[in-house]
């Protein structure tokens, strides 16, 4: 386990102990006809975040200081998730104000990649609230993983997708490997396969263009990148982002279940992503 997920886990038992942290109760839900997606119950109170309401306020100026994890220099901070189904659920946001909406930048990649060389695990994004963002200001997510563990759900799907071993989905999507070496270059390989992914899936060009022309996920591996284009953000009562083509999805109160198991989750998937584009 590397310093940033071991200082990540001591700081969630302050912040949880002073009420800061607000983990969210779920139970998993067996469905073996969803295999291998992994579908969760919300067992607490749907949480701010997740209710389709006006404005909110900015939670990240000021962020909340017993969430505060680490500062990477004067750019970048790593925070907790206040809401995580996941103990040590880490957020990587910029300390001063960026769009989520907008591109993300090389001062973006350059704080990822630092982390990355330290810690294993899914880098997720949601690009604006149509991806499953739930804020405006911008948040990149670590989901940690130990020795052993399984990435995520999806892990052996997308890797066949990316051995070219199994039909392509349908919906739009680019998937690139990730150098096995975490080196200073890691930052400058994130940010080119990142901008070779929004030229593929016709998302725009950062030179040209003032923010991306679609909303879209992305997901990150040790090992790869991939790129979603969206259409939407909720189908059958799902609330759908990045973490739902990782394999997770999360029934609420509102979620149809009688949908979901009738259709499967790869037709929910398919729902909210943007099929207007061949993949591959």
């Amino acid at each position: 386990m590397g310093a940033f997920e071991q200082a990540a886990l001591r700081q969630s038992d302050r912040a949880e102990a002073c009420g800061a942290l607000v983990p969210l109760d779920t139970a998993l839900e067996s469905e073996p006809a969803l295999e291998p997606f992994v579908l969760r119950r919300l067992l607490s109170a749907t949480p701010k975040h997740l209710r389709r309401e006006g404005p909110k306020p900015n939670p990240f100026l000021p962020w909340d200081p017993e969430l505060e994890v680490d500062r990477l220099g004067s750019t970048h901070l790593l925070l907790l998730n206040k809401y995580p189904v996941q103990r040590g659920h880490l957020l990587l946001i910029t300390q001063q104000w960026r769009p989520q909406r907008g591109w993300l930048e090389r001062l973006d990649w350059q704080a990822l990649a630092h982390v990355d060389h330290d810690s294993s695990g899914l880098w997720f994004f949601n690009s604006c609230a149509e991806a499953g963002a739930s804020q405006p200001h911008r948040h990149l997510q670590l989901l940690p993983r130990g020795p052993g563990d399984v990435l995520c759900p999806m892990q052996e799907a997308i890797e066949a997708e990316l051995s070219g071993q199994d039909s392509c989905w349908p919906w739009a999507y680019q998937i690139s490997r990730r150098s096995e070496f975490r080196t200073a270059d890691s930052a400058q390989e994130l940010e080119q396969i990142y901008r070779n992914h929004c030229t593929a899936l016709a998302l725009g060009d950062p030179a040209h263009d003032h923010e991306p022309l679609a909303p879209y996920n992305l997901l990150l591996s040790p090992h790869w990148v991939l790129s979603v284009r969206r259409t939407r953000e909720h189908w059958a009562g799902f609330s759908i982002n990045a973490l739902g083509f990782a394999g997770y999805l999360l029934c609420t109160e509102g979620s149809d279940l009688h949908w979901l198991r009738h259709n499967g989750a790869l037709s929910l998937l398919e729902a909210v992503a943007d099929r207007a584009l061949s993949a591959q």
